[in-house]
């Protein structure tokens, strides 16, 4: 894996900024829809409803029609509690994005396995990341963090869950904790202290 995670970083150091055109933010998302994600260990689909997180399922459709989790690596993988990813390997799409942070929605569905949420730190804090759980965690639905109860969730892995457990995970949640070098430095920053993460190839919403 970690031959593969070079190859990416190779074909993509030179990419220069991908700062979305502003426009995008006027993008809503439909009722419903599908991504496909192809990563190192194979693909699966996330389905997102925006019933249950209206200004969620819209950033989520914003950031797949710009290619935003492209090349994003893996860089939280606890087996037994969530997967996370959703840091850009460009800095002008970190800041364009977190620049626009979402306002909080309340929890509607609950942390089971397989939904996947926006991860915050603080009140109205939702910008790009996701987290996937990988078991039923129901915690997630009531803890008050900085004022704010629970982690909305925005939809649901309806294929390929197999794929997060293939993950590298011996890493676990170290990398999460320097997320600012990741933010500033992308891939060439994980590729040279943890090498062997798993990584997002591509993400297209398919209907």
């Amino acid at each position: 894996m970690k031959y593969f995670f070079s190859l990416l970083l190779f074909a993509t150091l030179n990419a220069g900024a991908q700062a979305p055109n502003i426009g995008i933010l006027k993008r809503k998302a439909p009722e419903s829809f599908q991504v496909l994600f192809k990563t190192s260990r194979g693909n699966f689909i996330l389905e997102a409803y925006r019933r249950w997180s209206p200004a969620g399922a819209d950033r989520l459709y914003q950031l797949v029609l710009t290619g935003y989790y492209d090349l994003n690596a893996f860089f939280r993988v606890e087996p037994n509690y969530v997967v996370q990813f959703g840091i850009s390997d460009d800095f002008e799409a970190n800041l364009f994005w977190h620049q626009k942070r979402l306002k909080d929605e309340p929890v509607l569905q609950l942390h089971k396995k397989g939904i996947v949420a926006f991860v915050r730190d603080r009140a109205n804090s939702r910008a790009t990341q996701l987290f996937v759980n990988m078991k039923d965690n129901p915690a997630l639905d009531t803890i008050v963090r900085e004022g704010v109860k629970g982690y909305t969730p925005v939809g649901k892995i309806i294929k390929g869950m197999d794929v997060f457990t293939q993950l590298y995970s011996n890493y676990g949640r170290k990398p999460a904790t320097l997320q600012d070098s990741i933010y500033v430095r992308g891939n060439a920053y994980l590729a040279e202290n943890f090498p062997e993460l798993d990584i997002i190839i591509s993400a297209r919403i398919i209907r």
